[in-house]
């Protein structure tokens, strides 16, 4: 739901308007530079060329200050351009330090009790959609870092304690940090203002090294033909001519005309693997010249492809200091650079308070600093993104010959795929690749504030340089085969909604260009994911890792199969989100009305089979939920009654029929029709096909009435599912009922898990055994406004229950949905439940509103677990805030 506000607000033009109008009619480039460069380059499969897919440990975190990256760049408050040829970043050193802060540190994968980790402290404050104004926080401390502490008490710590953090050493004691604030400012699409404020937040004076970077990401090294090297080199005081093949030739200009260093963005062979460098300077050389004293390691012919400036200052207490740069294309720039610097930062912030004017009144300032924070995050978490299958493969002509296994070894089977786009990441440091998943709920919020590019990352998934040609789409870098929730319709269907209530125009080429990509995935489920033919689907892990009693990626104990509760509904889900976009379609082209026909046939096939097929379907009337199956050689099945949000899944698979489609749509009716008086066996178990509800609108939707009453009352009872801050992935039922199944002289267990995981399934570090997580929360949401929709004030249900309290399920959506954003929200002490019991972060005014937004929270007390920059699909908070206030 869009609010009339919202809707005003995007008909009004003010300056960011005008420039995302500038740019959807590709009149001016103004997303070319943005905060695209990873946090985390280090680690990725991109940069494993190892036998056996270490790429942790390939290219661990101790490598990345020597190593020339192949495949994308990273570093602290990043921005380049859309293809990543020049990059901006921060370096720091607070003269304790043992190496130069060029990057973020965290744990890899095998080294922290949870998982791969990151331990620092950075904040994303604020951003345009066309990033004429962006706004980044970085806290540094100015005592040694402790990276080999945070390492070993990790390591030391087992699954069952939680994790050490950065805040846990007591180096933030007594305030001895600064925050380095980096903000951008555009004055133009190519011309870049650069503001960098440290602040001494410490008792005492204390001296710092600002090292503003700007290097060219290495193209030139690999061996492919016109691939020029670029070149950097001082020109004047304080500034800097860059030479690029395709950019052209710019300026960057560093006020106060410090001192400029200069190196090459080449690997330094000599440091990694004992063979002499090719040339005299290397990637590392800022370090090793400032660090460690050596001014032979930059080039003191001022040249390069990787310079900085050094200032150098003391910073008294209480008290910042500032520099100022500017990056734009030769000639272009004024004649005095800080001509009218602060008044452009300026109104760039007036333009970009503006522009998020549209929040709903009734937000608090607290709320609308929640919201604005989650889309800022989401902003920032665009990355550029390069990765081509083929190349990787093989090996570059200049490179080694990779391993022989890696032929037949990872993402072996997409050498179609060739990725080089700028995309929404999870999480830009602990998962700096994309999740096809994941991108269909980024997109959501996404839409609010930049339709157009919420449509084009839809549809750039389906393109063929990343959809496979048998129809799949790809997961995520570590295994582009696995399978993800099949929820990219989904995505498409709302994306093309929100456009078109901001907008007032509905984009039906969009639907028309996307639905027939869909239609190949769609068969690629069908065709490879429903063994039996029997319309009930073995999906895979499906996004959620650890919420059963298998690694459901892996094959069934005994040679069986899953049935899952949740694989099924996620393709019904899927036939809907399908009839619904080909529903719209044929009001505009009526040969539409037939493919909708058959997605509406689809669907009351998997609902027949979830209800009926064999024992019983998937529902146990006895315990009044819907279970997966393990259907073993021997013919036996095995209910495994494991109470998770598999069975509540289910509920995604609704939506309603208006009366005016119907109208509008006379051969699908008539088909719809046939299937209610010939085939009762398919229609009987869908709620509701033959009764009008609100509006006399039909419903669609495989949980009857009296089954909808019975998940209702688990899912909204407090020692289950409903928590203060939305809904578990798992019961807390099973707190003190663990669910055991013994097969073949192995016993397998569920228990309830409110934070990080216990086990070493699926690696360790991801847990869905109790946590709130927003995806399924958020679906939920939508499936209960659905139901509301079809059965108004005739369909009740308490919540909490056992509390008296009915509501009609559109108000338990909107309750659930205030439920998340206190996640966010100061209570009445004026804590915040995401920080849990961290007392710097909820009480010190220099920490208290600067959010972040985690992977997910903790069942009971709502502190945030996971990667802590999670914000891709936890921005769904500022929809929610949005459409149900606080």
């Amino acid at each position: 739901m869009i609010s009339r506000l919202a809707r005003l607000h995007w008909e009004y033009m003010n300056a960011e308007r005008m420039r995302l109008e500038e740019a959807a009619r590709r009149e001016k480039h103004w997303r070319r530079w943005g905060p695209y460069v990873s946090e985390r380059a280090w680690g990725t499969v991109r940069e494993d060329y190892s036998a056996k897919g270490a790429a942790w440990e390939y290219t661990p975190h101790t490598h990345a200050r020597f190593k020339a990256y192949r495949w994308g760049e990273d570093g602290i408050g990043g921005w380049c351009d859309n293809h990543q040829r020049i990059c901006l970043a921060l370096a720091l050193w607070n003269q304790h330090d043992p190496y130069l802060k060029e990057r973020l540190f965290g744990l890899a994968g095998g080294e922290g009790n949870h998982g791969e980790d990151v331990k620092e402290y950075y904040y994303y404050l604020d951003a345009t959609p066309t990033y004429s104004y962006a706004k980044f926080l970085y806290k540094y401390p100015q005592t040694e870092f402790l990276y080999g502490w945070l390492a070993a008490e990790n390591r030391r710590r087992g699954k069952t304690a939680s994790e050490f953090e950065l805040i846990d050493t007591g180096i933030f004691d007594q305030d001895r940090y600064f925050d380095v604030v980096v903000e951008y400012a555009k004055a133009d699409v190519d011309d870049t203002l650069v503001r960098i404020t440290a602040f001494n937040r410490g008792p005492d004076p204390a001296p710092l090294h600002i090292l503003p970077t700007v290097w060219f990401r290495n193209r030139w090294s690999w061996g492919y033909a016109g691939r020029l090297r670029p070149k950097l080199q001082k020109i004047g005081p304080g500034l800097i001519s860059l030479e690029e093949q395709k950019l052209g030739r710019l300026t960057m200009w560093f006020e106060q005309s410090p001192r400029l260093l200069f190196t090459e963005n080449e690997t330094n062979v000599q440091r990694l693997y004992s063979q002499p460098n090719t040339g005299r300077f290397v990637k590392d050389a800022f370090h090793e010249y400032l660090i460690k004293g050596r001014e032979d390691a930059v080039n003191p012919d001022l040249r390069g492809t990787k310079a900085c400036a050094s200032y150098l200052m003391t910073i008294p207490p209480g008290e910042s200091r500032q520099v100022r740069l500017r990056l734009g294309p030769e000639g272009a720039l004024p004649e005095d650079p800080a001509a009218m610097f602060e008044d452009i930062f300026t109104k760039r912030v007036e333009e970009a308070d503006e522009f998020y004017s549209f929040a709903c009144d009734r937000l608090s300032p607290d709320g609308r600093r929640v919201q604005r924070q989650a889309l800022a995050g989401l902003l920032w978490s665009r990355q550029f993104y390069h990765y081509v299958i083929d190349q990787w493969l093989n090996g570059d002509p200049a490179g080694p010959t990779p391993p022989a296994t890696r032929k037949g070894g990872r993402n072996s089977a997409w050498i179609h795929l060739f990725n080089e786009d700028v995309l929404t990441m999870p999480d830009k440091w602990e998962y700096p690749w994309y999740a096809a998943w994941d991108t269909a709920f980024h997109m959501i919020p996404l839409a609010m504030i930049d339709p157009d590019a919420a449509k084009s990352e839809l549809a750039r998934f389906l393109r063929e340089w990343f959809m496979h040609p048998n129809g799949q789409i790809p997961a995520y870098e570590w295994k582009f085969d696995d399978v993800n929730p099949p929820v990219h319709a989904w995505s498409c269907w709302r994306v093309y909604q929100i456009d078109a209530k901001l907008t007032g125009r509905k984009d039906t080429a969009f639907l028309e260009r996307v639905f027939h990509k869909l239609l190949m995935n769609f068969t690629w489920w069908v065709n490879r994911k429903d063994t039996l033919g029997n319309n009930v689907f073995e999906g895979g892990f499906l996004g959620l890792d650890n919420i059963g009693l298998f690694d459901r990626s892996s094959p069934a104990p005994g040679g069986g199969i899953i049935e899952q509760s949740d694989g099924t509904s996620w393709m019904a889900m899927y036939c809907l989100n399908m009839l619904k976009i080909a529903l719209e379609l044929a009001q505009v082209r009526p040969v539409y009305e037939d493919i909708a026909s058959k997605f509406f046939e689809h669907f009351l096939f998997i609902s027949a089979a979830m209800n009926s097929l064999g024992d019983g379907g998937l529902w146990d009337d006895a315990d009044g939920f819907y279970f997966d199956r393990l259907r073993l050689p021997t013919g036996r099945s095995i209910p495994l009654k494991v109470r998770s949000m598999v069975g509540l899944i289910p509920l995604f698979a609704v939506d309603t029929l208006e009366p005016e489609t119907m109208a509008r749509l006379p051969g699908f009716r008539g088909r719809m029709q046939w299937f209610i008086d010939n085939r009762p066996d398919l229609c009987r178990d869908i709620a509701s096909m033959t009764r009008e509800g609100v509006g006399e609108r039909r419903l669609l939707c495989f949980v009857p009435r009296d089954r909808l009453r019975r998940i209702l009352r688990c899912m909204l009872d407090e020692s289950e599912f409903l928590s203060p801050y939305g809904l578990r992935s798992l019961s807390k039922f099973h707190e003190k009922n663990p669910y055991t199944l013994r097969l073949d002289g192995t016993e397998y267990r569920v228990e309830y898990e409110p934070a990080e995981s216990r086990t070493y399934l699926f690696g360790g570090n991801s847990n869905w055994r109790g946590p709130v997580w927003f995806p399924v929360n958020y679906l939920m949401i939508e499936s209960l406004q659905k139901l509301n929709h079809y059965w108004g004030e005739s369909l009740t249900a308490e919540i909490p229950t056992g509390s008296g309290v009915k509501m009609n399920l559109g108000d338990v959506a909107a309750e659930l949905s205030r439920r998340l954003g206190r996640l966010f929200l100061r209570d009445v002490n004026g804590r915040r439940p995401v920080f849990g019991g961290a007392q710097k972060f909820q009480n010190d005014p220099n920490f208290r509103d600067h959010l972040l937004f985690y992977e997910y929270f903790h069942g009971d007390n709502g502190a945030g677990i996971g990667a802590s920059h999670q914000t891709g699909w936890t921005a769904l908070v500022a929809k929610l805030l949005q459409q149900s206030g606080e």
